[in-house]
């Protein structure tokens, strides 16, 4: 009896722990609470070592002179737009407390000098990137969540040696989790030719720093500090829809030139450094005087438990919050957090015109049961969900409106909202939007509306598994 007395006590003292350490997110709490009942000692190691909220080190903390400094100079180098009334979309114009938002959240300045193009799937956005390594005179800043050691991946590595063989600058930063299969081998010629290649919390190290929970979830491509790239796209075969099962894959990148890139930039610089332990590279020609070549007004917003704010929440609740006609959003993962359920839910209910596509072959199965936990309540509400039918489908897109469009890394998910480095770009131009209205309807022609009556048919299986999958969906 008294070993019983003993395993509950610890039991007891353990779920006391994580509810006083997780009372600011009673979603996390919930999740490990499971887990640990579930596992009673083991779930307790596990939350020791994954769940530690991030704090910033001193050292990057010092860093706030530089970051200012930098702030200072892309803003100073930038057509800043200063008020509501400038922004192209009357919209936009007329809601002064969005504007106000999306200007202190955090993220960069809304700027006007730029031109934007819409990469619709892997094929056109490799070959776009693949065409600016090739013209890069001065330097190659390429940031990717996942690298295969695949026929993609050593395409990719073969421009790079190329470059860096020439003298370019290149610089390939991948994340420790996404990219856990790639070994050293893959990175042997790059070194050689006088690349210099960083590992974002490599997975060893960050599990015994508590860390292994924080991914760098972006894909930024930025040469000689004039174009730039940022999307859902990795660098892998299956991109290309050589994957066995999923097959085709329907993405969506984006290709940005001008002010804005010297947004990915900033972002690239700070993940280098916090990723080598305190480099910061410094080059005036990473941030270059251009000319002018559009007169798109474009937003970078980057996210991370690094960041003050949740800026890529924040911004994407107000957006929503502020819709008039139509939502229209595409994710590959949805478990949206309760503000953003919300918003969706009222504006449905209110008569907007609110759609979501997501894969109907998933990826990860346990993600996409959590992601089915939340067809009920949308349907329910009036939320129509279209499920893709010709593959799968990872872009991150969101049309509110004519007012904006985002397109970048960022799931709507828990985790890119709080835990994930994410990058997105708002585009206000009523092109841009357009060109990304024509995608999303002809995505809706290769997908299957769902049906509340017939969902909720579903088996009691399938009910459990999502129902288990929705208290983990704050870690998955």
């Amino acid at each position: 009896m008294s070993w019983i007395v003993i395993l509950l006590l610890i039991f007891v003292f353990q779920a006391a722990t994580i509810l006083a350490l997780e009372h600011r997110r009673p979603a996390h709490a919930v999740a490990w609470l499971f887990i640990l009942f579930v596992v009673p000692i083991v779930g307790f190691a596990l939350y020791y070592f994954l769940a530690r909220e991030y704090r910033r080190r001193r050292k990057t903390r010092r860093r706030s002179g530089p970051d200012e400094r930098m702030r200072a100079e892309i803003v100073g180098r930038s057509r800043v737009v200063e008020r509501a009334e400038e922004m192209q979309s009357p919209e936009f114009a007329a809601q002064e407390r969005l504007f106000r938002l999306f200007r202190k959240s955090g993220a960069a300045p809304i700027t006007g000098c730029n031109r934007s193009r819409v990469l619709t799937n892997a094929e056109s956005a490799y070959e776009a990137m693949m065409d600016a390594i090739r013209e890069a005179k001065h330097h190659v800043h390429f940031a990717s969540y996942i690298v295969r050691d695949d026929e993609t991946g050593r395409a990719f590595r073969q421009a790079l040696v190329r470059k860096a063989s020439q003298g370019v600058q290149v610089r390939l930063l991948y994340d420790g989790i996404g990219s856990y299969k790639l070994r050293d081998g893959y990175f042997r010629p790059l070194l050689d030719a006088g690349a210099q290649c960083a590992c974002f919390f490599p997975l060893r190290p960050s599990f015994m720093n508590k860390r292994i929970n924080y991914r760098n979830h972006r894909k930024i491509l930025v040469v000689d500090g004039t174009k730039g790239f940022v999307g859902g796209i990795n660098v892998g075969d299956e991109y290309l829809g050589r994957h066995p099962r999923l097959g085709f894959w329907r993405d969506t990148h984006l290709m940005l030139e001008g002010d804005a890139v010297y947004g990915l930039q900033e972002v690239f610089l700070k993940d280098w450094e916090l990723a080598t332990g305190g480099e910061r590279p410094s080059d005036p020609l990473f941030l270059p005087e251009h000319r002018c070549g559009g007169d798109e007004q474009v937003q970078i917003v980057a996210g991370g438990p690094n960041r003050r704010a949740d800026a890529i929440h924040e911004t994407m609740f107000a957006a929503m919050a502020a819709a008039r006609k139509r939502i229209w959003l595409t994710t590959p993962y949805f478990i949206p957090s309760p503000s953003v359920a919300m918003a969706l839910k009222t504006a449905a209910l209110g008569g907007l015109d609110v759609r979501i596509v997501i894969p109907l072959v998933p990826d990860t199965r346990l993600v996409h049961a959590a992601t089915l936990s939340y067809v009920e309540d949308m349907l329910s509400a009036g939320v129509r969900i279209w499920q893709y039918e010709k593959g799968f489908i990872h872009a991150k897109v969101l049309i509110v409106d004519e007012l904006l469009a985002s397109v970048g890394t960022a799931n709507v998910d828990l985790r890119s909202f709080f835990s994930n480095f994410e990058t997105n770009a708002y585009l206000f131009h009523p092109k841009t939007i357009a060109r990304l209205e024509e995608d999303f309807l002809q995505d809706l022609e290769n997908s299957r509306e769902m049906n509340l009556t017939t969902f909720l048919g579903r088996s009691r299986s399938r009910r459990a598994m999502e129902a288990m999958a929705r208290m983990l969906a704050p870690l998955l």
